[in-house]
């Protein structure tokens, strides 16, 4: 018999189905706590945590001096980003110079003061362990001071590929620590993985849209991007792509963000997956998975990687902990599979070692339960986070505005009503204190120019409401000036 959930929550479980039946209505005053406790006769630990929890989960909110609240419902007026058209032609796009274009955002970017940064798809700093970190480093120091001037490790530390082998089968991979490379972040993890199997002139399938930082890899190597249609709701389209590998004989990889793809934030099906990497295999192509936004899931439960369908060592995997627990340090990982060979050739002769100390403070707070504890509460402020920046564009976009909210990571696809120029609204919001990432960004075609991407990294804030607003505005006005 399944053990019933804890009393907290099915005293929130109690107020959830109030608020959505309409019993308690938006804005309305909930219970005060002493009232929850005399009513339902539990102690005030319990009608708190009920409170928090209906907090967490963006159904109330707490006033000060005043309780909490029924917050505004979600419209629901707003539909997902359209899906792709598949009678897109499937032709490797000619470069335009990317690196131009992410210069120019940059340069952009440098000119103006910026009071809110939408377009970073990082969490705020205090969203991350530092001084658990911090100490782990001292006592990494304290028992081993003869780590800062030792032969480095060359592939990484033993003790951090160990542990992130063990959590390796939490995502349904099995590996032993001698398979793990550890990398600076997962960009040089995917450098890695495209140099090992492609070389200059090659083509690479993408998703479309697709992170920047992919197409400039790309350009950099002297390769070509096929995009591939990508579904806001169930990532890339493995029919698409099995079109794509009979008509473009050239195509040496493909590589893929399954699981909270950037900027789209969706998750491809599992089934899909198995397609996937079983499509990869029978053609002998290289399939990269980039699993960077994996382990943000909202439900605390982890989607397997497509690198578990894997049976000949076919899938390439990387990851980071740039998202999830510490930006500042810069550490990735990969397993390179049939590849690992290349891999280790490459990682020696393109930037050596990562320095240890990191390494194995990491790899002791990761083989912690303080870890998990972490990620669970990383994971509830993204949501709440999210959550609310969703409620405020459907609050202060224009109507036809589409917008995609996934159920993990940082991110927002928003698709603007009409032909908003991106480019236009990314300049007017840069003048007004307010940085977004363009959806020009997102490919080597105009495809996407009516699109923004928003991070909704930050803890939400008055100042952070306010800027929704404004940038509602600037997109409503944008639509103005587009049709005069």
């Amino acid at each position: 018999m399944d053990a019933q959930p804890p009393l907290y929550q099915r005293l929130a479980d109690h107020y959830r189905r109030a608020i959505h039946s309409g019993a308690l209505a938006p804005a309305e005053r909930m219970p005060s706590v002493r009232a929850l406790v005399r009513t339902h006769r539990v102690s005030l630990s319990t009608a708190l945590q009920a409170c928090r929890q209906l907090e967490d989960d963006g159904l109330v909110e707490a006033r000060p001096r005043s309780g909490y609240f029924v917050r505004p419902r979600h419209r629901g007026t707003t539909l997902p980003a359209s899906e792709p058209d598949p009678r897109q032609p499937l032709d490797p796009a000619s470069y335009v110079g990317i690196h131009d274009r992410v210069s120019d955002f940059v340069a952009q970017c440098e000119r103006h003061a910026t009071s809110v940064n939408f377009a970073l798809s990082a969490a705020s700093a205090a969203h991350y362990p530092a001084d658990a970190l911090k100490q782990a480093m001292i006592r990494t120091l304290r028992n081993h001071p003869e780590m800062l001037v030792s032969r480095v490790p060359p592939m990484g530390h033993a003790d951090l590929r160990s542990v992130l082998a063990r959590r390796a089968l939490e995502l349904g991979m099995s590996l032993a620590p001698d398979d793990i490379v550890v990398t600076h972040g997962c960009i040089e993890a995917v450098n890695l993985a495209l140099r090992a199997v492609a070389r200059p002139g090659d083509t690479i399938a993408v998703e479309s849209p697709v992170y920047f930082g992919l197409l400039q890899i790309l350009e950099s190597l002297g390769m070509r991007a096929l995009e591939i249609p990508t579904s806001p709701q169930h990532g890339m389209s493995v029919d698409a792509l099995e079109l794509a590998l009979r008509t473009h004989p050239h195509l040496r990889a493909v590589v893929v963000v399954p699981t909270f793809q950037n900027p789209l934030g969706c998750v491809m099906p599992d089934t899909e997956k198995a397609r996937l990497a079983a499509l990869c295999e029978r053609h002998q192509i290289a399939l990269i998975e980039d699993d960077t936004y994996g382990a943000l899931c909202d439900d605390n439960q982890l989607r397997p990687a497509v690198k578990s369908w894997d049976h000949t060592g076919n899938v390439i995997y990387c990851a980071s902990m740039h998202k999830t627990l510490a930006p500042g340090m810069r550490l990735g990982w990969m397993t390179g599979g049939r590849w690992a060979s290349r891999i280790a050739m490459l990682k020696f002769a393109q930037s050596r070692s990562n320095e240890p100390l990191a390494q194995v403070a990491v790899a002791e707070y990761m083989g912690s339960k303080a870890y998990d504890r972490h990620l669970a509460r990383l994971r509830q402020q993204l949501k709440t986070q999210r959550m609310r920046v969703a409620e405020a564009i459907d609050r202060h976009f224009p109507a036809g505005t589409r917008l995609n909210v996934p159920d993990g990571s940082m991110l927002l696809w928003i698709e603007m009503p009409g032909r908003r120029s991106s480019t236009r609204v990314f300049e007017q919001a840069l003048a007004q204190g307010i940085r977004i990432a363009p959806g020009t960004m997102f490919s080597n075609s105009d495809r996407y120019n009516h699109f923004l991407r928003l991070s909704c990294g930050s803890t939400y804030t008055p100042q952070i409401e306010q800027a929704v607003r404004t940038l509602g505005n600037i997109v409503a006005e944008s639509g103005n000036s587009v049709r005069n």
